[in-house]
This record gives C-alpha cells, sequence and structure tokens, in this order.
C-alpha cells in the first residue's frame, strides 16, 4: 500500500457512507470512466452519468431530510466529488455544481422557497450557480444584472457568461444588484428563477479546451418575473450569502482538482513502471524517482487539508475562506503540474488522445481559473496577513 492508498484507507467513513461510496465507485468504474473519452471527443452531455449519479440518489447527500434528503457529511461529499471527478472531470463539476448553486437555499432560503426547490433536487434537478457577467468576474461588485420590484413581483434584466450548467439547469440562483441602492456591494441581492420562465434564455455555449461535456452557457434576462418568494437574499445581505456559500463551494473545486490530479498520477505511475528505456523502467531512473517524489509529497499534503477543511464545515464552523483560499490555490496548481509532469513521463503518447493523459491535462487548466482565480486567492491569503491599522 502506497501512502496514498494509506491515506484512503484511514479515512473513518460511518457504514452508510462506506456503502455509498462503494456504489459510487462502481458506477465510475463501470459507466462513467469508460465513457469520459467520448463525451469529451463530442463535447456531448453525459446524460447517462447524471441518470445513474441519480439513481443512486446522490443529490440527497446535501439536501436536509425534512425536504426529501438523506444528509451526510460535508468530507464524505467531498469524497464523492473527488471520485467522480477521477473518472470524468466534466461530469464531476456537473454534479458539484448542484451543490456550488443549492447550498446557498439549503443555508439562507425561507422555509416556502425551500420546500418547492430542495425535494426536486433531492430527486435528481440540477442547478445553476449564476454570478459572472462580462464586466465582472472574480470582483462581484462590478455586476450589472438588476433586480426591480413591480407589484407582488421581482423584474429580472442582465446578461450573464461562463454560467457551468447553464444550458441544462432547472433552477437558477442569481445573484445581482437591487436597483435604488447606491452601495455597490449593499446592492448584491440573490433570487431563484425557475427553468422555463419567460424572458429567460440561453444565448449560446462554449466551446472549452476542457471539461467539454459539461455545458458552460451564457444567459439572458430580459423582463424575467418572478414572485417575491423566490427572493434569496435582500439588499444588504447578497455579498454575504455569496462569500459564504464560496467558502463551501471552493474546497469542492479543488477535491475536483484532486481527483483529476490523482487519476493523471496513477496513470503516469502504471505507465512508467511498464515502459522500458535502455533494458529499464522507466521509474527506475533516479531522476524520474526525485520527479515523482515530488509530485507524491505535494499531493499527500492537499489532500490532508482537503480532509481538514472538511472537518472545519462538518463541525459548523463558517469563518473558514482563507482555510479554503489556500485548499483551493494549492490543489488547483497541485492539478496542473501533475497532469503537465504526466503527460511529459508519457512521452509522445501522453499529447496524443491515446492515454487520457492529454484530456486531463486540459481538464486541470480550468480549475485554477473558476472560483475565484488563484491570482486572487493569493491575494487573499496574503491579505489576510495585514494589521490592523491603529488611528
Amino acid at each position: 500500500m502506497n501512502i496514498l492508498e494509506s491515506i484512503d484507507a484511514g479515512l473513518p467513513w460511518s457504514d452508510e457512507e462506506q456503502m455509498l461510496l462503494d456504489s459510487v465507485q462502481s458506477v465510475c468504474d463501470t459507466l462513467i470512466q469508460p465513457h469520459a473519452a467520448a463525451y469529451d471527443k463530442n463535447s456531448e452531455f453525459p446524460w447517462d452519468n447524471i441518470r445513474a449519479i441519480n439513481e443512486l440518489g446522490l443529490n440527497a447527500m446535501f439536501i436536509p431530510e425534512q425536504y426529501g434528503g438523506m444528509l451526510l457529511s460535508y468530507r464524505c461529499y467531498l469524497a464523492c466529488v473527488r471520485q467522480i471527478s477521477k473518472a470524468c472531470a466534466a461530469t464531476g463539476i456537473i454534479w458539484a455544481t448542484n451543490f456550488h448553486a443549492i447550498k446557498p437555499v439549503i443555508q439562507f432560503g425561507s422555509d416556502a422557497l425551500k420546500s418547492r426547490v430542495l425535494p426536486r433536487v433531492a430527486e435528481g434537478a440540477l442547478a445553476a450557480l449564476v454570478i459572472t457577467e462580462p464586466s465582472a468576474g472574480s470582483d462581484a461588485t462590478g455586476m450589472k444584472t438588476q433586480f426591480r420590484e413591480e407589484g407582488d413581483q421581482i423584474v429580472v434584466d442582465g446578461q450573464k457568461i461562463f454560467i457551468s450548467n447553464g444550458d441544462v439547469a432547472d433552477f437558477y440562483v442569481v445573484f445581482g444588484k437591487w436597483a435604488g441602492v447606491d452601495s455597490a456591494r449593499d446592492a448584491i441581492s440573490a433570487v431563484v428563477i425557475e427553468k422555463g420562465t419567460p424572458g429567460l434564455t440561453v444565448t449560446g455555449t462554449e466551446h472549452k479546451m476542457g471539461t467539454r461535456a459539461s455545458g458552460t452557457a451564457s444567459l439572458s434576462f430580459e423582463g424575467v418575473r418572478i414572485p417575491k418568494e423566490n427572493l434569496l437574499a435582500p439588499a444588504g445581505q447578497g455579498l454575504s450569502v455569496l462569500l459564504t456559500s464560496l467558502n463551501k463551494s471552493r474546497p469542492s473545486v479543488a477535491a475536483h482538482a484532486l481527483g483529476i490530479a490523482r487519476a493523471a498520477f496513477e496513470d503516469a505511475i502504471a505507465y512508467i513502471n511498464d515502459r522500458r528505456q535502455s533494458n529499464r523502467r522507466i521509474l527506475e531512473f533516479q531522476g524520474v524517482q526525485f520527479m515523482v517524489a515530488d509530485l507524491a509529497a505535494e499531493l499527500v499534503l492537499c489532500e490532508r487539508w482537503l480532509w481538514h477543511v472538511a472537518e472545519l464545515v462538518d463541525s459548523g464552523k463558517d469563518d473558514m475562506g482563507i482555510e479554503a483560499s489556500v485548499l483551493k490555490l494549492k490543489a488547483t496548481d497541485l492539478a496542473m503540474r501533475i497532469t503537465t509532469d504526466a503527460v511529459q513521463l508519457h512521452g509522445g503518447y501522453g499529447y496524443c488522445q491515446d492515454f487520457r493523459a492529454e484530456r486531463l491535462m486540459r481538464d486541470a487548466k480550468i480549475t485554477q481559473i473558476w472560483e475565484g482565480t488563484n491570482q486572487i486567492h493569493r491575494q487573499l491569503i496574503g491579505r489576510s496577513f495585514l494589521k490592523k491599522e491603529v488611528k
């Protein structure tokens, strides 16, 4: 048993969690991983994978029981993200996006809103977290999407881009600004919009470098009318809801990245144990051993920090933004490094589609960009050491 397998074996799962993880692994081995290359090649949404995930009732693991769920630990959720992403990065992000989008509803929604939305998500509905705009990426205060009140309705107007699940979602958790509020921070608000609402249009989907089987859409909101009951966060509270939600979704992105990294690392180890040069296995060369040792050591540290952050969330800690930023930064940078080195270790084959190293390298890149670019996370971590000035 190598050190990575030892870490996995040492995680204390309940019988219920272990049974679920075993079921997820079985679906990954028999369905999701074997079809990942074809879905990527054709940029085809993996509906068979999503149906298989729904047959396991996987959405229920993050939905409270009173709304039809079977709530399990955040640590178990991260383990599922890592497992699925290891088999198919696109499927991993499709499923994880459900959590990213619905967590604000679970944590901040009214009882009436939760009663309408959460049972359907538990049964397998897809969701999208709708934040990014042409003029607002990592800085959410630059959003221009506007909410205004008209009678007993809220009217939504604006444009959004780079929305995961945006072309297939049943529910959209949309962040924008409340009309008439001058402060860019205090104006931020959030609403829930259902698929098929008049005025909501999918204006296009992106042709991407990686995670090609997951939809990334542009959305238009033109006079979209929703009931006031769909308000998730009023003006003055929207930014807090957004930041709290990101603290939970950023570790999820790290788990996604570490699934990709583990797939690339294991593929590379298998290849260099088998491939020979000068009558020696490639892994017998000291320079390659040093390279593998560095990658393995960093992977061990990132995975241990993943489980540490999971424990913080499971213990009820909400103020763990810096811990989440450290995890997201290091895990995603490592995923890009490991996948790049895996291509190198495969030699010419790594550059071709005969092996999945090429696809994993493409899939890894986005993890350094979304949920806050890694430059933003470095700024957040560095800024946390600033001492308050005494006036």
